[in-house]
């Protein structure tokens, strides 16, 4: 099969396409065909202490074949999921996936769209819902509502019941507010009084938007970041924490598929590439001006 692989720690410049085994699938796995996998800015630089490693954590693709152990997914079945970062990934034509960690891939959408949910799809349920508190009726600030993990927040905070105020840089405001934010300001110059305390805000972005987060908090309020860790005299404030995405949360995958379903949520894709052009696709998340994901398409097809 063919497959990305990440050969040095030089970044995009390390990758290259190779004619590799299909892996063998252990009694707990799924071999899945993948059909689409989608990138994440930074993540060469994640398993530089294994190389040769596939990058690429999120899928959507067909169930091929199944360990002795396995009751479901079925053989036949179109899954979508985020995969361990521990392990190769599956920037490739076949991957290996835990079977739990697999779920129904969203009717509604092709596998290029599919791939796109996993990494911020999870992130965003679990900063708002796990680590959030988050419930209905109540007030939250995204800072960075128009960005790759703030576009699908707001969507879910908005569907649970709660408000929503964005922020993003000036020239993304009009992109918070269709995305449905119902109030979304200028992060460079939002003051506290220019809003309602909020129960809580769920950050994308740190540096300043975070260290400041503290004054838009009503009494209890609460501070989650998935950009870095909240400063020492911030977290001595308030609940304010920090944390990273958890795979194989498949009760999570359900829901996020079941509301992509009804036309609830929707990612944002910025750009498509076959997995020959790795490289370029890898160039593409840093740059500037990317709005949505970078997604790798690896069988040509109607279906994605």
């Amino acid at each position: 099969m063919r497959a990305v692989r990440l050969h040095s720690d030089a970044g995009s410049d390390g990758l290259s396409l190779d004619d590799i085994e299909v892996p063998e699938h252990g009694a707990a796995e799924a071999l899945v065909r993948v059909h689409a996998a989608a990138i994440t800015r930074d993540e060469l630089e994640w398993p530089v202490d294994r190389l040769p490693a596939v990058p690429s954590y999120e899928l959507s693709g067909v169930v091929e074949a199944v360990g002795a152990g396995v009751t479901e997914p079925a053989v036949g079945t179109e899954v979508y999921a985020l995969t361990a970062f521990d392990r190769d990934g599956v920037a490739a034509e076949h991957a290996l996936v835990a079977a739990d960690f697999l779920a129904p891939k969203p009717a509604r959408l092709d596998h290029v769209e599919s791939a796109a949910i996993p990494m911020p799809g999870l992130t965003a349920w679990q900063g708002l819902f796990d680590h959030g508190r988050l419930e209905a009726g109540q007030r939250v600030l995204i800072h960075g509502a128009a960005g790759g993990v703030g576009h699908l927040a707001t969507q879910l905070a908005r569907e649970r019941g709660a408000h929503v105020v964005g922020t993003a840089s000036a020239a993304r405001i009009h992109d918070a507010l269709a995305g449905g934010a119902h109030e979304a300001f200028d992060r460079a110059s939002l003051s506290a009084g220019e809003i309602e305390p909020v129960d809580l805000v769920f950050d994308t972005v740190g540096g300043p938007a975070l260290a400041g987060s503290a004054a838009f908090l009503r009494d209890g309020g609460r501070i989650v970041s998935v950009a870095e860790e909240p400063p020492a005299d911030l977290a001595a404030q308030v609940d304010a924490r920090y944390f990273v995405v958890e795979p194989g949360r498949r009760e999570q995958l359900v829901e996020l598929a079941r509301l992509a379903d009804e036309g609830k949520l929707r990612p944002a894709i910025d750009s498509v590439f076959p997995l020959s052009d790795a490289r370029a696709a890898f160039e593409r998340v840093g740059a500037p001006g990317k709005r949505g994901k970078v997604v790798l398409r690896v069988v040509e097809s109607g279906s994605g």
